[in-house]
């Protein structure tokens, strides 16, 4: 059994991003832990009723995931390059030494939006190796309509180098992101249930099954 995190800069990034290869931690008996690092509180941009329901929508996918514990850090979404990134490296640290955990799943460093990005270089500050040795390996997941939109130049390309099998996970993925209302729409809207499985289904065409998520490795230390 491992102690896996689940980063996301916004519900809903851990089901595009890793979905499926929660489910397969799940199935595997270990440990998961979610942290996630925005919130929509803003009753003034949101309003009452978007804000209630989307509380409700991150309790629902908490239950089909059955996460061990939940860590909410509420920062206003949108809005985490207005706050000093050495307040979010120290809570992200505290909860990391709480934890200890084996395994990292994290936001690509250079998706489009910028919450991504901030959370990419507070959660990399936060987890150096002599810090937390029992850190063995970190992976950036690709978000859809955050990873493809980025700047098409080198520096930004994902480029991924680690595939997890999801066939037999990919349809209850599709129904745990189906809770995000507003998230998901028809095709061709890049949030759509066809373009999550089209993208499912060229990862797993790289890796030689039916459908996969892919990652790119920032750790992987052999112990």
């Amino acid at each position: 059994m491992k102690k896996i995190v689940i980063f996301s800069a916004h519900p809903d990034d851990e089901t595009l991003g890793c979905g499926g290869t929660i489910l397969k931690h799940k199935d595997n008996k270990d440990e998961i832990y979610w942290i996630i690092i925005t919130n929509i509180n803003d009753k003034n941009v949101w309003g009452s009723e978007k804000i209630i329901s989307r509380q409700k929508e991150i309790e629902e996918v908490s239950k089909k995931y059955n996460f061990t514990k939940i860590f909410k850090l509420n920062h206003e979404t949108t809005k985490l390059d207005k706050i000093p990134i050495g307040k979010l490296t120290k809570k992200i640290y505290e909860i990391i030494s709480e934890i200890q955990p084996n395994v990292i799943y994290l936001n690509n460093r250079s998706d489009i939006h910028s919450d991504h990005r901030v959370s990419f270089d507070a959660i990399l500050s936060a987890t150096k190796t002599f810090k937390h040795p029992y850190i063995s390996r970190m992976l950036m997941y690709e978000t859809i309509s955050e990873t493809e939109f980025s700047a098409a130049i080198q520096e930004n390309a994902f480029v991924p180098n680690y595939f997890v099998d999801v066939t037999d996970y990919i349809d209850k993925k599709i129904d745990i992101m189906k809770i995000y209302n507003s998230e998901i729409k028809e095709h061709p809207f890049p949030r759509s249930e066809k373009n999550i499985r089209a993208l499912a289904t060229f990862r797993g065409a790289q890796c030689g099954v039916e459908y996969a998520e892919a990652f790119m490795i920032l750790k992987d230390i052999w112990k």
